[in-house]
């Protein structure tokens, strides 16, 4: 018995079958006041409501599915739904990474939104065997999957025709990330994305840490969709993956966001172009002491609450708008990188 919880079962049995709880404790290596704690339950549904949000969503942690009691308009301790977890065994189990550390950073960062999209291919397969390849595409400032498309395979000119829709639709960025596929550097496709002004950025062979955000969409997309769903046949899959790709956007709090969804995030910084307020999309926090922070209504102390955007949302906006409002700097910037 390892853990203090198995430990204060088994003093529980010793005292039942005759043991003072003196001695139980001091067997079990526990102290009495340990062993005579009851935990007081409340009796709100929070922890009920915890434990749904994490069979509903199997592989978020206790921290996003805090974020999502939040979006809710409960006001939870972080500490108790780590605590329910615990206790419920609900903790997600993740297989540690070797991580090789290199030093540098990673080349033509993107400052603002629309300036860096990232591309980049997901396989997986049907119960019947039918081959699944996925083409991920998405905005590396603020985090939205802008297309999943499916097929059973990729030419060059496809891949054109879907970067085709999403210009028309999104605008051009000012690069497009990606590794040295053959449906990537495909001559024909260089000399179109040339035509339209997006420059292409390739990183080098095995260096997968210079294309982070492709990488770790595609780690959260076999996460939580591919390895949670088994497709009977290829339209099925397309259909399954949409659907996700969707309640990415638009429900699943990121923590690189400040826990806003991706969408909201976008907006948020549409709006502050435009002037507007941005309206936040968690409460209050009232024990959040943030700069940004207004004071909390009718309470007497100190703290402030949380009001969103966070301190991180707030200091990717800060930098959104100085490189908006300066466009030739990272241009320039990421043209001498490009020429080292």
């Amino acid at each position: 018995m390892n853990g203090a919880s198995q430990r204060k079962e088994g003093a529980a049995y010793l005292t039942a079958t005759g043991f003072s709880q003196r001695r139980a404790s001091r067997v079990m290596g526990l102290s009495r006041s340990y062993v005579r704690y009851t935990r007081r339950v409340k009796l709100d549904g929070v922890d009920e409501r915890i434990v749904q949000l994490a069979h509903a969503n199997p592989r978020y942690g206790h921290r996003r599915v805090w974020a999502l009691l939040r979006r809710l308009q409960l006001l939870v301790n972080l500490k108790r739904v780590h605590r329910v977890f615990k206790v419920h065994g609900l903790q997600v189990r993740r297989r540690p990474k070797k991580r090789l550390r290199t030093g540098q950073t990673v080349p033509m960062k993107s400052g603002y939104p629309n300036q860096v999209w990232s591309y980049d291919f997901v396989h997986d397969s049907c119960l019947n065997g039918d081959v699944v390849k996925c083409l991920t595409l998405t905005d590396e400032f603020t985090k939205e999957a802008l297309t999943i498309e499916v097929a059973s395979s990729f030419k060059a000119e496809e891949v054109m025709q879907v970067l085709k829709r999403l210009f028309q639709t999104r605008g051009w960025p000012g690069f497009l990330r990606s590794d040295n596929g053959p449906e990537f550097i495909a001559h024909d496709l260089q000399v179109w994305l040339m035509a339209t002004g997006a420059q292409t950025f390739y990183i080098p062979p095995g260096s997968p840490w210079a294309n982070g955000v492709a990488e770790s969409f595609n780690s959260k997309f076999r996460d939580e969709c591919l390895n949670m769903e088994a497709f009977s046949s290829l339209a099925e899959a397309k259909v399954v993956i949409e659907a996700w790709r969707c309640r990415y956007n638009q429900e699943r709090p990121h923590s690189s966001l400040g826990y806003l969804t991706p969408t909201e995030f976008r907006c948020t910084i549409e709006l502050a172009q435009l002037g507007l307020p941005a309206s936040g999309a968690l409460p209050p926090d009232p024990r959040d002491l943030s700069l940004w922070a207004p004071p909390v209504e009718g309470n007497t102390t100190t703290e402030k609450a949380r009001a969103f955007p966070l301190a991180n949302t707030v200091r990717c906006i800060s930098e959104a708008f100085a490189a908006l409002q300066n466009p030739a700097t990272p241009a320039l910037h990421n043209q001498a990188t490009c020429e080292a």
